[in-house]
């Protein structure tokens, strides 16, 4: 079964408070699954990491064995295409985890300036939002 993984990851100061939203659609736009979660403290290029891993064991657990991912992460999208090095030591584990969770599946990554990927991003905002909101009550 082939599905859309539109994911996103977003920390408030860098590193600071992080969350993940992903987005797995059917070919049709059908949402299936919506994902917005706290990570605690992290960069923004971790939680882009941590969204995707969430993301595609989701798909996976939906059936998924081809998945496209869309996201706004350059960064992440070329290091996992092998286009760019992962240098930062903190990345290193992450994509390597990334990779071992996409093995045996055919997928492809493309990248989208954050308006064509707003849902996604809105969940990472409202994870967010509902984090200030709870820690400060």
């Amino acid at each position: 079964m082939r599905l859309v993984l539109n994911v996103d990851g977003g920390a408030r100061g860098n590193p600071g408070r992080a969350a993940i939203g992903a987005v797995i659609s059917d070919l049709d736009g059908t949402v299936l699954e919506e994902i917005a979660e706290q990570i605690g403290v992290a960069t923004n290029n971790v939680a882009e990491y941590r969204a995707l891993l969430r993301g595609v064991t989701a798909a996976r657990a939906l059936g998924a064995d081809e998945l496209e991912i869309i996201g706004d992460s350059e960064l992440v999208a070329r290091q996992l295409t092998g286009d760019y090095r992962v240098k930062h030591a903190a990345l290193k584990p992450l994509h390597a985890e990334a990779l071992r969770a996409l093995n045996g599946m055919r997928w492809t990554i493309r990248t989208v300036p954050r308006a064509q990927n707003s849902r996604a991003d809105a969940l990472v905002n409202a994870a967010l939002d509902e984090r200030w909101r709870s820690s400060s009550a």
